[in-house]
């Protein structure tokens, strides 16, 4: 697997405007546009398990900025959907609103790909400037834009 995360979005896969205003909802319609991914073998097992996992304890990560995901055989490679709140979502645990949903979906087989995806994922988040650059983004492509800009920062051309 590429390191790079904006190679796993395209701009269907990002939702600027959740709509939702519970946590469950909201989840759904930041994955939904999985549904249509070829490497996603059946959306609602694959949700299901999302939503399994967020049960046993949070995926809120700190900084408004949630990862709900899921190990499973309904996905073929490494899968990710965002989801963007204005109003922000509450969470379970948390005490601030979550803005940011990353949603991730990895094949039991992979968990190195796993490992690079979450890591790089925090990597790029611990930056305020990268958060701020996430939540003002105008675009879906701008939010691809952004996430791109600070992977080059963290691995320069050639270095992942």
């Amino acid at each position: 697997m590429n390191a790079r995360l904006s190679t796993l979005l395209a701009p269907e896969l990002v939702t600027l405007y959740l709509r939702a205003t519970t946590h469950e909802a909201a989840l759904r319609e930041a994955a939904e546009p999985l549904r249509t991914h070829p490497d996603v073998g059946g959306f609602e097992p694959f949700f299901e398990q999302v939503i399994e996992r967020e049960r046993l304890d949070s995926t809120y990560l700190g900084n408004s900025v949630a990862l709900p995901h899921a190990r499973t055989a309904h996905v073929k490679r490494v899968v990710l959907a965002v989801g963007r709140s204005a109003e922000g979502l509450h969470f379970e645990n948390c005490e601030e609103p979550v803005h940011l949903l990353f949603v991730l979906g990895t094949p039991p087989s992979s968990p190195g790909d796993y490992l690079r995806v979450v890591s790089t994922l925090c990597k790029i988040l611990a930056s305020a400037e990268n958060r701020a650059a996430l939540l003002m983004a105008a675009s879906a492509e701008a939010f691809i834009a952004a996430i791109a800009k600070a992977e080059e920062m963290l691995f320069p051309a050639g270095k992942n």
